[in-house]
């Protein structure tokens, strides 16, 4: 990792994720199936690698989750950067953008040629920092068309 602080999360460290994703939702009132649920479903991901989740902080405080998926237009897997959470006491010093460098060198290091990542258009704490580490919005970069994000729930 080329962050100092970030470490990759093993099967052990699920109920540290399971704490820290059930914590993220619960902040911005969405659902959660509870820590219990979230730490038996982290350890078999992370286990199987079906994610890769960084870890920073002593609590630990922050974390990302990274997911890939085959492309049909490149020989290696897309990545996605499912979460990325720091806990309300630890915002501002650093931790958030430790994992977001910490999640695009596991991209890179996977052969990805995208990282891509969805977030609220209120959630401007996180645009910015998206935008300062090169995200964009913009089809194509500057001058192209916005993106957008669409979802269904099933």
């Amino acid at each position: 990792m080329s962050a100092p602080g970030v470490r990759r999360a093993e099967p052990a460290d699920a109920g540290e994720v399971a704490r820290l994703l059930d914590a993220f939702n619960r902040e911005y009132a969405e659902p959660t199936p509870g820590v219990a649920v979230l730490a038996e479903r982290a350890a078999r991901m992370i286990g199987t690698g079906e994610i890769v989740v960084l870890l920073a902080g002593d609590g630990p405080d922050g974390l990302a989750q990274v997911q890939f998926r085959a492309s049909i237009w490149a020989e290696h897997p897309d990545a996605y950067l499912a979460e990325l959470y720091v806990t309300p006491a630890m915002r501002g010093h650093g931790l958030g953008r430790a994992l977001l460098n910490a999640a695009i060198d596991v991209a890179r290091g996977a052969g990805s040629a995208v990282i891509d990542l969805n977030t609220s258009d209120d959630d401007t704490a996180a645009i910015g920092l998206y935008e300062r580490a090169g995200f964009t919005n913009l089809e194509g970069g500057p001058g192209g068309p916005p993106m957008r994000y669409y979802e269904l729930a099933l």
